[in-house]
C-alpha cells in the first residue's frame, strides 16, 4: 500500500478541509508540514523495525506516519475526539500503529505500553510541554530515549548550564533524569499555521541512575524549587520557601560549605544535591 506523504502543506489543508478540522488554539495546534523534520525525529529516536515508541499527540498522524515507516511498533496517544476518525483513515493502514484516545497525562502508560523499554517521540503543544515532559520521567517509566518537539526557549532551557540566565529549575529536573542535547531547530515555516517562534527537538537520553546521590529525592526537588522561586534572592533567603528556619538554613549552608549570598542559578547538579542531603540528615536527627 502506497500512502501519501502527510508532511505537505497541500496534504494537510486537503485532510483538515475534508474532515471539517478547525485547528484549536486551545490544543495548541500546529501541523506540521515538513517530512525532512519528521525523518529527523525518527532518526533522533533511534526507530527500527521492532522497536516500541509512544507518541504523544499525533494529530492528524504526520509524525505517526515517520515514525511507522521505520518499521517500529507506534502507539499513538490523542486527547481531541475530532481527530480520532482522522486517525483511522490517515496512519489506519499501518500494521505497526495504534492508535488510542486518552489524555496522556491521564492515561496508564504502564498498562497502554505493557512490559519492556520503548521510546517516546512527540510533537508538544507549548502550552502543556513542560507537565507532560516531567510526568513522564517522574514516574519512573522504562523509556530509555525521549525526543520531542518543544519551543525553542524551552529546550534552551532544558539544557542550560550553571550560570547562564536560562538555567533554572527545569534545567535542574531534567538534567537529573536525562542526559538532553538539542539536536536541531525548526522554522515557523515548517507548520501550520506558523507559530510566533521558532521551536526544537531536543533528544533526552534517560539515565539509569541520576549523576548525584541524593538521600530523599522529595527533599532534593523541594529545594530546587524553592532556590529558583525568586531568582534575585540569595539561597540564605530563597531556601526559607523550603518551610525552615534561619537558623536550619544557616547550618544547612555551613555543613555544605555553599555561600549563602550565591543566587541558584549558579549551584550544580552536585551542590542541589549537597544542600538537599544536608536538610535531610538533620530531620532526621530531630
Amino acid at each position: 500500500m502506497i500512502h501519501p506523504v502527510i508532511a505537505k502543506k497541500d496534504v494537510t489543508l486537503h485532510i483538515l478541509k475534508r474532515f471539517g478540522i478547525h485547528m484549536s488554539k486551545k490544543l495548541g495546534q500546529n501541523f506540521l508540514i515538513d517530512r525532512t523534520v519528521v525523518d529527523r525525529i525518527a532518526k533522533a529516536a533511534g526507530l527500527e523495525e521492532g522497536k516500541r515508541v509512544l507518541e504523544i499527540g499525533p494529530g492528524i498522524g504526520t509524525l505517526t506516519q515517520g515514525l511507522a515507516e521505520t518499521g517500529a511498533d507506534v502507539t499513538a496517544v490523542e486527547i481531541d475526539t475530532n481527530l480520532i476518525p482522522v486517525l483511522a483513515e490517515t496512519v489506519g493502514g499501518y500494521e505497526n500503529v495504534r492508535v488510542h484516545h486518552g489524555d496522556i497525562l491521564r492515561t496508564n502508560i504502564p498498562e497502554l505500553m505493557g512490559e519492556g523499554t520503548f521510546s517516546v517521540a512527540a510533537n508538544l503543544p507549548y502550552y502543556i510541554t513542560t507537565p507532560i515532559i516531567m510526568g513522564l520521567l517522574e514516574a519512573r517509566l522504562p523509556i530509555d530515549v525521549l525526543v520531542t518537539m518543544v519551543q525553542k526557549e524551552v529546550a534552551e532551557r532544558m539544557v542550560a548550564r550553571p550560570g547562564t540566565k536560562d538555567y533554572g529549575a527545569l534545567s535542574v529536573s531534567v538534567q537529573y533524569f536525562t542526559e538532553p542535547d538539542i539536536m536541531f531547530t525548526v522554522p515557523p515555516r515548517s507548520f501550520i499555521p506558523a507559530p510566533a517562534v521558532d521551536s526544537a527537538v531536543i533528544r533526552c537520553r534517560v539515565r539509569e541512575n541520576p549523576p548525584v546521590q541524593v538521600t530523599e529525592e522529595k527533599m532534593f526537588f523541594r529545594v530546587v524549587k524553592a532556590s529558583f522561586a525568586q531568582r534575585r534572592k540569595t539561597l540564605s533567603n530563597s531556601l526559607k520557601v523550603t518551610g525552615y528556619g534561619a537558623d536550619v538554613i544557616k547550618e544547612v549552608l555551613a555543613m555544605t560549605g555553599i555561600d549563602g549570598q550565591r543566587r541558584g542559578e549558579t549551584l550544580s547538579l552536585q551542590e542541589f544535591a549537597d544542600l538537599a542531603n544536608a536538610f535531610t540528615k538533620l530531620k532526621n536527627e530531630q
